[in-house]
Formats: C-alpha cells, sequence, structure tokens
C-alpha cells in the first residue's frame, strides 16, 4: 500500500470555497476512477491554520496512481468543475505532494 500525502494552502479566504468543491464535486468524480481517499484534515492549530488543508490518498501501487489520478486530471467534468469554481480566482496557492510507504511497524499497512 502506498499512501499520498497532500497538502494545500488555498489563496487567502478561499479555503471554504475549496472544501465545498472537495466535498461537492470532487469525491464523486473521485470515486468514478477508483480514486481512494484515507482521510482530509483542516488545520486546527498550526502556522496555516486558516487555509490549509491536508488529505491522504490510498494506493495498492505506483502505476495505479500513475492510471487513476491521470483519468482523473483529463475527465471532462474534472476540467469543467475546476474552471466553474475558478471563475472568480485561483482556490489554491500550492500544493505539497508526498508518496509514503508504511514502515514495518506502522499501525496503517
Amino acid at each position: 500500500m502506498i499512501y499520498e500525502l497532500r497538502i494545500y494552502h488555498a489563496m487567502p479566504g478561499r479555503l471554504p470555497a475549496l472544501l465545498a468543491r472537495f466535498e461537492n464535486h470532487t469525491l464523486r468524480i473521485w470515486d468514478k476512477h477508483g480514486i481512494r481517499q484515507a482521510g482530509f484534515w483542516t488545520t486546527l492549530i498550526g502556522e496555516s491554520e486558516s487555509n490549509q488543508l491536508t488529505y491522504l490518498l490510498a494506493w495498492d501501487s505506483l502505476s495505479e496512481r500513475e492510471k487513476n489520478w491521470s483519468a482523473f486530471l483529463a475527465d471532462p467534468e474534472w476540467i469543467a468543475t475546476k474552471t466553474e469554481t475558478e471563475k472568480d480566482g485561483p482556490l489554491v496557492q500550492n500544493i505539497r505532494n508526498e508518496l509514503l510507504t508504511p514502515t514495518a511497524f506502522s499501525s496503517v499497512k
């Protein structure tokens, strides 16, 4: 199992719109492409508490990730959703992305 850690820094004041896009659109499109989330978090206390969204995706392999993520990015529904939700400007300032593998002693495998 491979986990993908993605940390989004939203544009100032745009975190609510980013959360709404995930909740109302993105997750449904991910389901269509076999993208599995392992959790979503906002920052309660920390340097980016007002504009950070963190989430994990679960993959069986790097090839599954490449195939499914590429299909998602090319999906016409996703492209239209991204365009519509960013008509008043971008939602995301930057994204940090890491692919993680569990250690032998991890409770998550």
